[in-house]
């Protein structure tokens, strides 16, 4: 299981919400290059950025930030927010991000997902986030009728290379991952599962490591990165068996 940070960007800043509230922001830092940079130093695999504007605005609006982390860092990113077509992949891809996260348009248009993945083979990542277990698309405004599990199912044998699956009531609140739905998503796909939202802490983690074998890959986590309830290398480090997950 891989301990994945997040970077979340909005006006250009390093911020956290609550529950996907864009009225509801911490600014932590005014330079997310640094942040990446601390993360990589850190031991970090895998970088995970969110354009929260570009997730409202359903286009690209940090792109000046997302170019600098890439050229400040060598750690693999996946991106997502306001990815509604190939075109926008294309570019991403051709910047340098190794994974796009396609959200709203999951819903919205799988048949250009699943075209995409035939297009980038390896390369994109559906986003799932569930409020009481429906999907919410539109940056979280908007919340469907469609279960997360049905949804994960429509893109089983689509090339689908990880399903990121977001519990928004836990999104920011450092309340714990919701073990239950996270377990019960993993068991209804083959496709990768990483979950998010609500890790506060080490135990956090260590609750998590039992649905690797489920097919429970990596998790991650930001507010208790930036809040320091968390340690990136210690999480590490348990996620990795250095330490005892018991």
């Amino acid at each position: 299981m891989i301990i994945i940070p997040a970077i979340d960007i909005k006006g250009g800043k390093c911020v956290r919400l609550l529950q996907g509230r864009m009225d509801a922001e911490t600014v932590f830092s005014d330079n997310p290059s640094a942040m990446a940079a601390q993360w990589a130093a850190d031991g970090a695999e895998l970088i995970h950025i969110v354009d929260l504007d570009g997730a409202v605005r359903k286009s690209p609006q940090n792109l000046d930030a997302v170019k600098k982390i890439l050229e400040t860092v060598d750690v693999p990113v996946q991106l997502g927010g306001g990815i509604r077509d190939e075109e926008t992949i294309r570019m991403y891809l051709d910047i340098g991000i190794r994974r796009v996260i396609i959200g709203t348009e999951a819903i919205r248009n799988p048949e250009m997902v699943k075209a995409a993945c035939k297009a980038f083979p390896g390369q994109i990542v559906v986003g799932i986030d569930a409020r009481e277990g429906w999907v919410a698309i539109e940056g979280w405004t908007e919340t469907t009728r469609t279960r997360a599990t049905d949804l994960a199912r429509e893109f089983e044998d689509s090339g689908v290379a990880a399903i990121n699956f977001t519990d928004i009531h836990r999104d920011g609140m450092q309340s714990g991952p919701n073990i239950e739905e996270t377990r019960k998503l993993a068991a209804s796909v083959s496709i990768p599962v990483v979950a998010s939202g609500g890790v506060s802490a080490l135990a956090d983690i260590r609750n998590l490591i039992p649905l690797e074998p489920e097919g429970v890959v990596g998790v991650i986590t930001g507010r208790a990165l930036y809040s320091g309830t968390l340690n990136l290398r210690e999480a590490i480090a348990l996620s990795k068996g250095v330490v005892s997950a018991s």
